[in-house]
């Protein structure tokens, strides 16, 4: 049974789910759909792309994912799938796709133009219902990648930052806050440049705020109130405050640069 997966930023309160989905069993009524989130922060393309690279790999070969985080819909920024070695991925050519599709290799990336792929009626508001849904679904039916336009090569990229080390610290960036206030960066396997062991004291600082913290294994390692980093269970280090949300005491969003140091 075909699998297609739905990340969008576009919450619960209104239908916009419900009609993708609609538009999704009318064509390809077979299709097993999962609802990856639909709380990524509103038209925060980077959050979206940090989600969906993050939980791509927990689903089974074939699986189509939809990924609708659209600031610039109905202007000229294209309709893109994806091909990858493990999935397909459809949605806008803003770089949401591109994090999560080169964790597995990108074979080819097509400009969705095919309107046969589409509804007859598209909405410059809500390509997600009219372009993009329809599109999984034929795709999970049997149509081919290919078939969805001419192939392409100068698709965007992911806009966020890579981490830098001047020797004594790291500069990352907030890719994601989660539920409980922790605070996701795009900090992973370079922390091992400060050297840290478990229980090690670390410097973390934002813009001119300083705050002491420990490296620990996990949440239950710090204590009450105690700020602490860990690798969290996609392999990025987050800054977590025990029992209270980091993000609220230190008051950062995302894309906002951190400094981690040793002591």
């Amino acid at each position: 049974m075909p699998l297609v997966s739905l990340l969008t930023d576009f919450g619960s309160l209104d239908p916009f789910v419900g009609e993708m989905k609609a538009v999704i069993l009318s064509i390809c009524p077979e299709t097993r759909i999962i609802d990856l989130t639909h709380q990524v922060q509103k038209f925060n393309v980077r959050s979206g792309s940090f989600l969906l690279a993050a939980a791509a790999a927990y689903f089974p070969p074939g699986t189509i994912h939809v990924g609708v985080v659209d600031p610039d819909v109905g202007s000229s920024r294209r309709a893109i799938v994806v091909q990858s070695r493990r999935a397909i991925y459809v949605g806008p050519d803003n770089g949401l796709l591109i994090p999560a599709a080169q964790r597995e290799s990108i074979l080819r990336v097509y400009e969705l133009t095919n309107h046969s792929f589409m509804r007859d009626e598209i909405s410059p508001t809500f390509h997600g219902r009219d372009v993009f849904a329809p599109a999984a679904a034929h795709l999970a039916c049997g149509k081919m990648p290919r078939e969805c336009g001419p192939e392409i090569s100068d698709y965007m990229g992911p806009s966020y930052s890579q981490t830098t080390f001047d020797g004594k610290t790291i500069a990352c960036e907030v890719f994601h806050i989660d539920s409980f206030g922790n605070i996701v960066t795009n900090l992973s396997n370079d922390i091992r440049r400060l050297g840290l062991e478990f229980g090690d004291k670390v410097s973390l600082t934002f813009k001119k705020k300083r705050i002491p913290a420990r490296f620990v294994r996990t949440y239950s390692d710090l204590k009450r109130k105690e700020f602490g980093i860990l690798f969290g269970s996609h392999g990025f280090v987050e800054i977590a405050c025990r029992e209270a949300s980091a993000a609220d005491r230190v008051r950062v969003r995302i894309g906002s640069v951190v400094h981690v140091g040793g002591v």
